[in-house]
Formats: structure tokens, C-alpha cells, sequence
């Protein structure tokens, strides 16, 4: 299926934007654009008649994105049991303003609202993990060792569609007050943030000889190239 076919965002009054509807976005390569950017989304489920937001990685393979955990973990059975809510966001900067009520921040985010099933055909769980894995630290798992049959058992892998999702963004400056702005005196403008890699360190138990990889080498370089 192409982006031109795809059906657009916000396809129910949920995943619609209430306010600030002119920072929304209703492509879908928006959406694709924030999940690839990302490493880490959030998940909110219902626990025991409250609700719980999890830190997990993710991976997306189309219009599918795909968690796992282990088969005891509490959240990712009750995320079974009903709809759920994924949010990933990306902060690119703060906004000082001339107001304390116009202070804001930059930002990328994209919220999904989904009813997560369970992946149990042996092959998509494996493509799963490898897509999980591959979007945290791509070319990692050609490198190493497969999940074993144990490791395969004790682990949970849910899919959830994409189809009901919804993008926000915010660019730019400050919007001061024109009032504001003629009082002057304060200083305004925007502390860009920017997501980078540090060096590899390598574990205290790597035998000597063993180099890090060229995967991990290059995701490095690139951050290095971009900070100059």
C-alpha cells in the first residue's frame, strides 16, 4: 500500500485534535516520520482498574507497530484485555518567551489509539523482535546470537494497527503579545535540542581483539558529522 492510498489520519472524533488543530498533520508519512524518529514510546493501559503508563521500545513495519515484554508482565496482558493508548514524542526545543504563559517547547508527537493482539504465528514473532531490535540499533541482529526456544516462550510480542492515530507539531519561535514585545527588555528565542550518540563504550567482559562493530561505529559518526 502506497501513502497515497493509505486512508488519512484522525479517522474518529478520538484521535481528533481539539485544540491547536492547526499544528496537526493528517499524513500519514508524518506519522511514519515520528515513530522512525523515535526510541521510545509510551504505554498506556488499564492495571487492575487504574491506569499505568510503560516506557518500552517499539518497532513499526507499515501501518503495524509492534511491543513486547515478557509473558508475566502485568501491563502488557491487560493491554490484551481492552483498547490502549501508544504516545511517542519528540522534544526539539524550548521556547523562552517575554510571558511565563507563552514559555512552550518544539515538539513532534504522535498518539495511537489501538486494541493490541497477540502475535503468535512463529515466524511474524521472530520478525517482530528483529524489526523491535533493528529499530533501537539497526544492524545489531545479523550480529548476534537468535532468541533460543526458551527465550521465545517467555516472551510476549502484541501488534497494534496504526489505523487510528493522530500527529501534532510545533516549529518556530515565541508567539509574544504584541504588548510584549513593544515593553521589551526581556531576551526571547528558542534552545534547540538535539538528540545524540556518544561513543561506544564497550563491557568490561569483551575479550581483547574484539572490536566494536562497524553498525555501531557508524550510527556514532553519524551524530559526530552532524555536531561538527
Amino acid at each position: 500500500m502506497t501513502a497515497s492510498t493509505r486512508a488519512p489520519l484522525s479517522p474518529t472524533p478520538q484521535s481528533t485534535l481539539k485544540r491547536s488543530k492547526e499544528r496537526g498533520a493528517t499524513d500519514r508519512a508524518d506519522l511514519d516520520a515520528v515513530l522512525d524518529a523515535g526510541l521510545l514510546c509510551h504505554l498506556g493501559v488499564v492495571l487492575g482498574g487504574k491506569p499505568v503508563v510503560i516506557p518500552t521500545i517499539y518497532g513499526r513495519d507499515g501501518d503495524t507497530l509492534y511491543l513486547h515484554g515478557s509473558t508475566g508482565a502485568g501491563n502488557l496482558r491487560a493491554a490484551m484485555t481492552g483498547d490502549v493508548s501508544v504516545a511517542v514524542t519528540l522534544v526539539d526545543g524550548v521556547i523562552y518567551a517575554r510571558s511565563a504563559m507563552h514559555f512552550s517547547m518544539n515538539y513532534r508527537s504522535a498518539v495511537i489509539h489501538a486494541r493490541p493482539h497477540e502475535v503468535t504465528d512463529p515466524q511474524e514473532r521472530i520478525r517482530a523482535l528483529r524489526i523491535i531490535v533493528e529499530h533501537a540499533a539497526p544492524g545489531a541482529w545479523d550480529a548476534v546470537r537468535s532468541p533460543s526456544k526458551k527465550e521465545m516462550a517467555a516472551t510476549l510480542v502484541l501488534a497494534l494497527d496504526l489505523t487510528e492515530a493522530s500527529v501534532k507539531c510545533r516549529t518556530g519561535g515565541p508567539r509574544d503579545d504584541a504588548s510584549d514585545i513593544e515593553n521589551g527588555g526581556v531576551w526571547a528565542g528558542t534552545l534547540p535540542i538535539r538528540q545524540v550518540f556518544d561513543a561506544p563504550l564497550t563491557s568490561d567482559d569483551v575479550e581483547p581483539g574484539i572490536e566494536v562493530p562497524e553498525h555501531v561505529r557508524a550510527r556514532f559518526a553519524e551524530c559526530a558529522e552532524v555536531i561538527g
